[in-house]
């Protein structure tokens, strides 16, 4: 799944570390949902989406069909 979380996260002028305690993941995890390997749970999402004050579908993007 793709997302803008890079984008947003330098928006603040934040490092991994920072967001991954904002979220209360490890910076691994922030790492792996901002290279798409990870997909966050529901809850982790509705978590992000609160701390950037924006609608999910903005966030995270469904992947086109080829």
């Amino acid at each position: 799944m793709k997302n803008r979380l890079k984008t947003l996260r330098a928006e603040r002028d934040w490092t991994q570390a920072r967001l991954a305690q904002e979220l209360d993941v490890s910076r691994q995890t922030v790492n792996a949902l901002e290279t798409g390997k990870y997909d966050p749970s529901l809850p982790l999402a509705f978590r992000i989406a609160r701390l950037f004050e924006r609608p999910i579908e903005e966030i995270f993007l469904e992947n086109a069909a080829p």
